[in-house]
């Protein structure tokens, strides 16, 4: 069974070489999963590209930044031509735990979802929750998903994710640009794929920033939460 991670990258010079590290080094003591990783370099301003280049990292380099929308679904449409059967969103900031990522891929390989989303909040397993007041933002939009989908996912803004090569077909043609987290998950309900939500670590950000700091909170809240409504009202069939 062949699985791509799919790594986003924004100016992660500082990080990314320790992300694919921990990846290599999960590889070489695993021995049940054929796991690639690909690292999409989302038009970064600073080293990430020269970082790729100088410690061969396998990396597509965007000639001009797309946004996470973007960058992922590049991802999906490399995993889709290259005939991957699950492909993992796997951030390149170091917040994503490795070793999680059984619980991604177990429910998917034994055929029990199509979708799986890592939550920090399934459990008290995790080492970082985020902000009160992103936690707080999170519960809300998970609201609204649940509102507008039936679907419950608690840590709806998670970009740790995995889907089957079903989802990596649909993803490819029909992923979400402004808003891709919240959003994605409506457009996967609405196309009749099933979602599931496993407990997984995460970590602080060591270096960098979020591309969303506090004071736009409210502004994305509003945006998203228009975004996932007016999604809920289009209609995805599946290609």
């Amino acid at each position: 069974m062949k699985i791509l991670l799919i790594i986003p990258a924004y100016n992660e010079q500082d990080n990314i070489l320790k992300v694919v590290n921990s990846i290599k080094g999960f590889v070489s003591t695993c021995n049940e999963y054929e796991l690639d990783y690909i690292v999409i370099n989302d038009g970064s301003t600073d080293l990430t590209q020269q970082v790729c280049e100088i410690n061969d990292i396998k990396c597509i380099n965007l000639v001009h930044n797309l946004g996470i929308g973007g960058a992922v679904q590049t991802g999906y449409i490399f995993a889709k031509i290259n005939n991957y059967d699950i492909a993992v969103q796997f951030d390149g900031d170091g917040q994503h735990d490795i070793n999680s990522i059984d619980n991604l891929l177990r429910p998917i390989i034994n055929k029990e979802s199509d979708f799986v989303i890592g939550s920090r909040f399934v459990n008290d397993k995790s080492k970082f929750k985020s902000t009160f007041l992103r936690r707080i933002g999170i519960r809300y939009l998970s609201f609204i998903i649940q509102l507008c989908s039936k679907v419950v996912v608690r840590d709806c803004t998670s970009g740790y994710r995995a889907g089957n090569k079903d989802v990596i077909e649909f993803l490819a043609s029909n992923y979400p640009v402004d808003f891709p987290e919240p959003e994605s998950i409506i457009s996967l309900s609405k196309a009749n794929f099933e979602i599931k939500e496993v407990d997984a670590n995460m970590f602080s950000r060591e270096s960098g920033v979020s591309s969303i700091s506090s004071w736009k909170s409210v502004y994305y809240m509003i945006k998203v939460s228009l975004a996932i409504f007016c999604t809920s009202f289009q209609r995805k069939a599946r290609c």
